[in-house]
């Protein structure tokens, strides 16, 4: 009977470990990060091809939503900074979709089974989004500093200016940019893209 239960025991850990998907190694360097994670590079690929985002312009901002943790969420809010009250938004996943942009964006597309952890659908929602971004908003899908920053504040937020009172947003789409660059001349050198 103990044979029995610790190979249950072992299935069941080793079931636990399997649905998670680990951040590559490397986030600095775009060509050890899809040479790690090679299925990156196909969801990127795919979805610049259907949607026109271009590859380091996902990479840049998947970066900074998440680090490229599939299970990725805000931190929680305290009151009284001791008592629990559930966390500062709904964004998950790699792309940080919020609950309600997701819902949007699973109807428009048909892609019911669509999850947030799973990089295909990240990127997807991603090259959806900034498309609208685009017709809204007049950003160039290449523009990565502004479709970052219309991703982060929406496309109402966005056309408002609301960016324009938070310097540390400017900051950080300054960076997200640089990022994107970045990306983009190491994906060259390595004949990525």
């Amino acid at each position: 009977m103990s044979r029995l239960l610790s190979a249950l025991a072992i299935l069941l850990v080793v079931a636990s470990c399997g649905g998670r998907s680990t951040p590559p190694a490397n986030l600095e360097n775009a060509c050890a990060l899809v040479d790690e994670k090679p299925n990156y590079l196909r969801a990127f690929k795919r979805t610049e091809r259907k949607w026109g985002v271009p590859v380091p312009v996902q990479m840049a901002i998947i970066y900074q939503e998440s680090r490229f943790r599939s299970d990725a969420r805000t931190p929680h809010t305290y009151l009284i900074g001791v008592i629990p009250m559930g966390r500062q938004s709904s964004a998950f996943g790699y792309s940080q979709a919020l609950d309600g942009t997701w819902d949007e964006y699973r109807e428009e597309t048909g892609n019911r089974r669509a999850k947030r952890d799973d990089i295909r659908d990240a990127t997807d929602f991603m090259g959806w989004y900034m498309t609208k971004t685009r017709v809204r908003n007049g950003i160039a899908l290449s523009d990565t500093r502004n479709q970052y920053l219309a991703y982060h504040e929406g496309h109402t937020g966005f056309a408002r200016g609301s960016y324009n009172q938070k310097s540390w947003l400017l900051r950080v789409a300054d960076k997200v940019e640089a990022r994107a660059h970045m990306y983009h001349a190491q994906l060259v050198a390595c004949r990525k893209i």
